[in-house]
């Protein structure tokens, strides 16, 4: 009976013995291991053993890239504004030693430490320039950070701000200004919109006005070209008319054929200053018309000459 109970205690001494030594770390976990109160190493992903009664696992860590959610807080603009500003921050554990013994709770210091990072760049930006500076701020804050935690074994991936709240009376003056701002851009558009209308329309009725005018331009050349060639034509028609009488004059009967149509032209032209009634001063021979014949017929004789 008592060597029963002995080898039961054994027994149970072996598997406390075994649960102490034999360890298995999962993937993307790291221990840390102590001897005798002294960091001895870190176990990676596998089956380790460890000494009895010597070895210790103080510390464990996940490898896997973690993500802390940073409450919202007051911050304070360039231009004396409230807003509260929450966000996202991604990190992982690069060495488990150094976040161990580098700092008692990382987590909590670089939450603190994103905190007043985030105040930090919130204030050297007016109230404006918050919404699209999102991700000039967020860079700024991954980079302080990460100076902060390289130390600590831990790299800081990125941050992102979730929401940026400005207080209600400032939202109410930011609508009314948005609102004025498009009031603003739909007379400024209406009054392009006339303005290139008017100019659009002045530049018609130039190119109208240019077009009327070379039109009478045009009318005006096309007019006097139609007189020229008409004058030319009439001078034509009446040279060849003076030569056909000049070649009518030299043929037999010529002579003759001059006095009788001087004498028909005189006779006409005298009847009809009789039936006038304007007062003439005439010869006293001018109704002898052999006279005025022979006195043309001179005439002709001296050009002929």
């Amino acid at each position: 009976m008592g060597t029963l109970i002995v080898f039961v205690a054994f027994a149970f001494l072996v598997i406390i013995v075994l649960v102490k030594t034999a360890v298995v770390v999962p993937q993307q976990t790291a221990v840390v291991v102590e001897r005798l109160g002294k960091y001895a190493g870190t176990l990676n992903a596998g089956f380790h053993v460890l000494v009895p009664f010597v070895d210790a696992i103080r510390y464990r860590h996940t490898l896997k890239e973690q993500t802390i959610e940073i409450p919202a807080q007051i911050c304070i603009t360039r231009d004396n504004v409230q807003v509260h500003v929450d966000g996202v921050l991604y990190l992982q554990v690069l060495n488990p030693e150094r976040a161990s013994y580098g700092i008692s709770s990382y987590l909590f210091a670089i939450m603190q430490l994103a905190q007043t990072t985030l105040r930090s760049e919130i204030g050297k930006i007016v109230l404006d320039k918050t919404f699209e500076e999102r991700t000039n701020i967020n860079t700024a804050v991954v980079s302080e950070l990460d100076k902060a935690t390289e130390s600590w074994g831990i790299k800081v991936l990125r941050y992102e701000i979730k929401n940026i709240t400005p207080p209600v009376d400032v939202l109410a003056a930011m609508e009314k200004q948005m609102r004025a701002e498009r009031e603003k851009r739909a007379v400024v558009l209406t009054s392009e919109g006339q303005r290139d209308a008017a100019i659009n329309n002045a530049e018609g009725e130039k190119q109208q006005v240019i077009k009327a005018s070379e039109a009478r331009k045009q009318q005006q050349i096309n007019e006097a070209a139609g007189q020229a060639e008409a004058i030319l034509a009439v001078a034509t028609a009446t040279a060849e008319g003076i030569r056909q009488v000049a070649i009518a004059i030299e043929t037999p009967g010529g002579g003759d054929a001059v006095r009788l149509r001087v004498a028909e032209q005189y006779v006409t032209q005298f009847g009809q200053l009789a039936k006038g009634s304007t007062n003439l001063i005439l010869p006293a021979n001018v109704a002898d018309v052999g006279a005025m014949v022979s006195l043309a017929m001179n005439v002709l004789n001296q050009q002929k000459k």
